[in-house]
């Protein structure tokens, strides 16, 4: 049975840590949008205090999360144990993208290493925080990250990634404005 927590407990805040991957899911306003759930990974999220998360965006194929969340917000974290104990914890909350032009921006990246490519911190408070069984969900070995994204981002290099943007970020697939072409 799922269990409702009043904030992120520090025995959350310790299992989150051991896990290598979460998703985050957003969607537009729009009865029609998509729907959009993307998987995360890297050293990118921290847990800020029992409401708050953040996490490191990096530059990809696309720019769905910053656009929904600046047109209402809305997300969702979850975690799934793809190892050990089966359980599934969820994150729902307001959030935000925060380019490197916040004032809050430098202060938060600080907490996370160097990724070539980082685009925006999404800072979300959280408004509810929920487990669940996760009895359906495999179990799988983790092996390694990948550096694919870090080698792409180095690869493009600071001058290349600005027209990537333009080009890949600056609309989500609904035509809703993502990435702010005109910034770094």
């Amino acid at each position: 049975m799922g269990k409702l927590y009043d904030g992120i407990t520090p025995e959350l805040i310790d299992w989150v840590r051991q896990q290598h991957l979460f998703f985050v899911a957003t969607a537009p306003l729009a009865a029609g949008g998509h729907v959009n759930c993307s998987p995360k990974g890297l050293d990118t999220l921290r847990i800020l205090d029992a409401r708050h998360v953040a996490y490191l965006d990096l530059t990809g194929s696309g720019a769905e999360t910053i656009a929904h969340l600046r047109e209402n917000g809305r997300i969702v974290f979850m975690f799934c144990a793809l190892s050990g104990p089966p359980k599934i914890v969820r994150f729902h909350g307001r959030g935000e993208a925060l380019t490197p032009q916040a004032p809050q921006w430098a202060q938060l990246q600080a907490l996370f290493p160097e990724f070539p490519g980082a685009r925006c911190i999404i800072r979300a408070e959280i408004t509810r925080v929920s487990d669940s069984c996760g009895f359906g969900v495999p179990k799988f070995d983790y092996v390694e990250e990948r550096d694919t994204l870090t080698r792409w981002a180095d690869a493009k290099k600071i001058e290349g990634l600005p027209l990537y943007r333009k080009q890949h970020n600056a609309r989500s697939i609904d035509g809703l404005p993502s990435i702010d072409p005109e910034q770094p």
